[in-house]
């Protein structure tokens, strides 16, 4: 008799297994995780770590904190707040300043607008150059030769982020679509109307941009400039920290953060906007 359903075929495909992964992926993972734990056992061999000090300072600590945010001194905070506007001045003079010096630097280091391979190279080597100093030891150098004060922070802020918003502008000019530029090249365009009728107009939002994200992180390093002597509201912090002031400290402390945090909001809601 005839079934009415169809038997199964006993031919079916056996399904192959994945393939075996080969011995070097399985070793390579463990080398990374082996790696890992040799460099971070060779970083703290090389401190001076003292456990029971550590536990004697704590109960220290804890006073210090307590004193910062539970017992803040708020009297101090109009001095405070006139140290965060001289450290947002600082901050945004110096991310001007970089905005507009760094667009020159970005264009000799963009691969390509010359056509003489070391140009670009002397541009990157340049920005890389200045991006190797740190503002705090760039105000130094400033503080040596101008004397203390906020023009010093400004300039090490401004110097500073000419290495950064250089190195992308430069990579920004060099996704700029070839087409324009090379139809301008082809029209006998100058490399100055290159720029400014082909690569400008597509790459502004985009400095903008990163102005503005440069202008966040410079707030940050601005309250820090003060300690070295370069204004803004770290000076402020650091004559409070030789006092032993922590009421006072806190009410700094409270006001760095509160204004980093609104910088940070009103900068991601204007970056959003331009992208």
């Amino acid at each position: 008799m005839i079934s009415a359903y169809p038997t199964p075929p006993n031919d079916r495909p056996v399904p192959t297994p994945p393939p075996k992964p080969a011995a070097s992926d399985r070793i390579i993972p463990v080398i990374y995780v082996t790696l890992t734990i040799v460099a971070l056992v060779w970083s703290l061999s090389g401190m001076d770590i003292s456990w029971g000090r550590i536990a004697t300072r704590s109960q220290q600590a804890t006073v210090y904190f307590r004193q910062m945010f539970l017992e803040t001194d708020w009297s101090y905070l109009p001095k405070t707040l006139k140290g965060l506007q001289e450290s947002f001045q600082i901050a945004a003079l110096g991310t001007f300043l970089a905005a507009i010096l760094a667009i020159p630097f970005g264009a000799l280091a963009a691969r390509n607008l010359s056509r003489l391979p070391v140009l670009p190279a002397f541009g990157k080597f340049f920005l890389n150059f200045i991006r190797a100093f740190p503002e705090l030891i760039l105000a130094i150098a400033f503080i040596k030769a101008i004397g203390p004060g906020a023009f010093a922070g400004v300039l090490a802020i401004g110097l500073h982020s000419i290495g950064m918003m250089g190195k992308l502008y430069a990579e920004r000019i060099e996704s700029v679509d070839k087409n324009a530029i090379e139809a301008l090249s082809a029209a006998g365009a100058s490399p100055l109307e290159i720029f400014r009728h082909a690569i400008l107009p597509e790459v502004l939002p985009d400095f903008l941009s990163f102005a503005l994200f440069r202008l966040d992180i410079n707030i940050r390093a601005a309250t820090v400039l003060g300690i070295v002597g370069a204004g803004g509201v770290g000076t402020l912090l650091e004559l409070q920290r030789r006092g032993n002031n922590w009421r006072t400290i806190g009410t700094i402390f409270i006001c760095i953060v509160i204004t980093v945090i609104i910088v940070d909001f009103i900068s991601a809601k204007l970056r959003a906007k331009l992208t």
